[in-house]
């Protein structure tokens, strides 16, 4: 039963993973596309780890670092990114 919802988390991870890369195809602002994708991504890498600590429940402290670190890290660099693109790239 672990198993088999392990890999399903693994399989929503991955999912995730390719439904937050078809906007960039698109049309669309740079920023709905940056935005799009760093929750897709965040949601996706986030899924994954969670299907990790049920394979590994010894390695809990590592991958709840871990699903902190991805929480705190792709926000703020999803923020700096949208910065730099609407300030023309220039120094942050």
């Amino acid at each position: 039963m672990i198993n088999a919802l392990s890999y399903s988390l693994f399989s929503i991870g991955i999912v995730f993973w390719l439904w937050g890369t078809l906007p960039l195809i698109g049309h669309r602002s740079v920023l709905y596309k940056l935005h799009s994708l760093s929750v897709a991504d965040t949601l996706g890498s986030m899924s994954i780890v969670v299907g990790l600590l049920l394979r590994i429940p010894r390695e809990w402290p590592l991958l709840i670092l871990a699903l902190i670190s991805l929480a705190i890290w792709n926000t703020v660099l999803g923020y700096v990114l949208a910065y730099c693109s609407s300030h023309g790239g220039g120094d942050v």
